[in-house]
Formats: C-alpha cells, structure tokens, sequence
C-alpha cells in the first residue's frame, strides 16, 4: 500500500487555527485525518466521536479518518464523503487542490454539491510534521517518524510557521 501524506490545514473565523489535518494516498484513494487539535478553553482536549453511529464511534477526533473514499481526477478529488465528529454527521464531500497545491477546497453537501459549503485549507510547510502528536506520525508516516527520531544530538527541528490549520467539516 502506498501512503504519501500530506499536511493541510485551515484557520476558523476569527483567524485562530482549529486543528491540521493529514491527507493520505491509499493507492488511489484518499483519506483526510485529523492530526494536530487546537481546542478552545474548557473544551476536552481530545474529544471522542460519541454521536458516530459507524465504525468510528467513540473514537477519539486526534486520528479519526474523517474524510474517506476520496478518488483523483485531476485536481479535484470526489465521490467521498467528510464526518462532522462534533454530531456524527456524514456528509458528501468533494475536495479542489488550487493549481500551486497551496490550497485546497473542502466542499461537504447533502445531495447535490449546489447545497453544501466550502472551506479553504491552506498547506502547511514539511517540516510542520515535527508540531504533529508522535501517535499519529508514526501511525500515518513511519518513514519520517524514523528521520525524526535519528536527528543529531542537541540539534531541534526548525520550529513551524504559524499553524495555518481546521477541523470543523463542512455543514
């Protein structure tokens, strides 16, 4: 199986991030997962999908696929769908990679794409990988989990630039 991820993200509206996101190539097919969480004050710091009614219940959100069955045409990816971890809800999704792979569109609808709403997620740099929780890069990329755990001694990873992230679906 060929795992190529790669790290997107969004910023909520007031400009803060809300969380990163790893999109990962499963031979042809593409699954979104959630990576790095940046709750709110008095929010849990990893929530569970309580209200997820397939096999992603009671999952915790840092890890969770919630994008899955996405398939390539081009720079649109399509025919998936995108989970709402906070309700449980499943929607149709369809994903737009802008031209320079900088940007990506995340559309989720019910029926028909005319009734859905985008959200726009910016890629983050490669070396934001080293900000990710340990957990999910080892689960989702062993090969740079490997790399990072062989840097030189007294050497730290160049900090990212500010996080340029999201998690909330699209309703």
């Amino acid at each position: 199986m060929r795992l190529r991820p790669r790290a997107c993200g969004r910023r909520s509206r007031d400009g803060k991030p809300v969380g990163w996101f790893l999109v990962i190539d499963h031979n042809g097919t593409f699954e979104g997962v959630i990576a790095k969480m940046y709750p709110q004050p008095g929010d849990p710091p990893n929530p569970v999908c309580s209200k997820c009614t397939d096999d992603r219940k009671d999952m915790p959100w840092l890890g969770i696929p919630f994008i899955r069955d996405m398939k390539r045409n081009g720079l649109v990816y399509e025919n998936g769908n995108v989970l709402d971890p906070r309700d449980g809800n499943i929607y149709k999704a369809k994903m737009t990679l802008s031209a320079d792979g900088q940007q990506l569109t995340m559309r989720g609808f019910l029926g028909i794409s005319l009734f859905g709403k985008d959200e726009v997620w910016v890629r983050l740099p490669d070396n934001a990988v080293a900000q990710l929780d340990p957990v999910i890069v080892q689960k989702y990329m062993p090969g740079q989990a490997t790399a990072m755990t062989k840097q030189p001694t007294g050497k730290k990873a160049a900090p990212a630039p500010a996080a340029a992230p999201a998690p909330a679906p699209a309703r």
